[in-house]
């Protein structure tokens, strides 16, 4: 099947408690250590293997896949890296063997009908880097491996072999540092996969590039430290960076390299996502005085200023984001209200009772991902 993303521009909608009324039976799949990854240099920060969880699929799915970034935050300096790479963050000794697979990697019909008999991957985090870097630190016994690109690659090449090489259709999604991951690989996998239709799906990891309360742009210096450590500029999408030349960093934000990328792209966000309002809006840096700590804890306190500055927030990713629906046809998104981060791996946010809708359709981004040629257009209005 041609399947072909769409425009869809953004509708707001106020987001009740989610609940799903009888809990499903978990899936749980078992780790696969890449051991061949040693020969590319493929290492998590602590020196040890990368891993992934395969779930294989059935019927109409057997040559579809799904491969899912897992999220996790970044490190960028040698303090907190080392720091990452003694948790399930840096190193696969820590992680738990056995994933749950729910929401978009779930093999319930009922609960994931678009994606439930696909291959269903997820890629374990332990890099620190959004599967971006190449570098290495070494001072005494103290070894760091920033090679997330290079357990990019060594992933691959053990999924090829395994039926990933034959795919007809290919979904490459992520949530958070995850769903950024999406935006810096989305170029290479379709070039890795010629001969299959390649799309990508960003949950929760469209950053956005903007200043604190503080007019500062700590996320900006926070990214420009972990690309400089980690060794990631060279991986970045090189049209970006060479339009960025003086800032190449700026790429590592999707606001940034979405106009550079090739494949289709479908983004899943929410407005007022709660890791930007408190690490980009509102970091610890820039409400010393705390402020700003009862309106994080509890929107219903936020005075009418912070409420104000939160809109502005607001306005200011859809404006990001509704400047490339007028300039690309092969793209699209679903944006809500909700506070809240990742929404495709959770049962309850991708298809539940209460889960967000848009005129009564749930999950409106499964729907534009399956089918070829649907277009749907909405008008932009504000929950204010």
């Amino acid at each position: 099947m041609n399947i072909i993303a769409v425009t869809v521009l953004v509708i707001l909608l106020n987001c009740g408690s989610f609940c799903i009324c009888v809990p499903p039976q978990q899936l749980l799949v078992n780790m696969t250590v890449v051991r061949n990854a040693t020969a590319l240099g493929a290492f998590c920060l602590d020196g040890s293997l990368p891993a992934y969880h395969l779930h294989r699929g059935f019927g109409a799915g057997v040559r579809n896949w799904i491969l899912q970034f897992e999220g996790g935050g970044w490190c960028n300096d040698l303090k907190s890296c080392l720091e990452r790479a003694n948790t399930r963050r840096g190193s696969t000794k820590y992680m738990n063997k056995l994933a749950t697979f729910s929401g978009i990697l779930s093999n319930n019909a009922s609960l994931n009908p678009d994606f439930y008999n696909w291959n269903r991957v997820k890629l374990r985090y332990c890099d620190g880097a959004s599967f971006g870097g190449d570098a290495m630190f070494k001072n005494g016994t103290s070894i760091l491996y920033f090679r997330g690109q290079k357990i990019w690659e060594a992933i691959i090449q053990d999924l090829l072999p395994k039926g990933l090489g034959h795919a007809r259709q290919a979904l490459l999604s992520g949530c958070s540092a995850g769903g950024l991951s999406s935006f810096l690989h989305c170029d290479g996998l379709a070039k890795m996969l010629p001969n299959a239709t390649v799309k990508c799906l960003s949950d929760a990891g469209f950053f956005l590039d903007e200043k604190d309360v503080s007019l500062k742009y700590t996320m900006r210096s926070f990214y420009a430290k972990l690309v400089t450590l980690q060794g990631v500029e060279k991986n970045l999408n090189k049209k970006c960076t060479n339009f960025f030349s003086k800032n190449p960093e700026l790429c590592f934000f999707p606001q940034h390299a979405l106009k550079f990328i090739t494949p289709p792209f479908f983004i899943l966000n929410a407005a007022y996502d709660v890791f930007q309002f408190n690490h980009i809006l509102v970091p610890p840096s820039a409400d010393l005085l705390g402020q700003w700590k009862g309106c994080k804890n509890n929107t219903a306190q936020c005075n009418e200023k912070q409420i104000d500055t939160l809109q502005g927030f607001r306005q200011n990713m859809l404006l990001a984001l509704r400047s490339f629906s007028k300039n690309f046809s092969q793209w699209g998104m679903f944006i809500n209200s909700c506070f809240a981060h990742c929404q495709s791996e959770s049962q309850e946010t991708w298809l539940a009772v209460n889960s967000p809708r848009i005129h009564d359709v749930v999950q409106l981004f499964t729907a534009v991902l399956k089918r070829p040629f649907l277009v749907i257009s909405f008008s932009l209005f504000t929950t204010d």
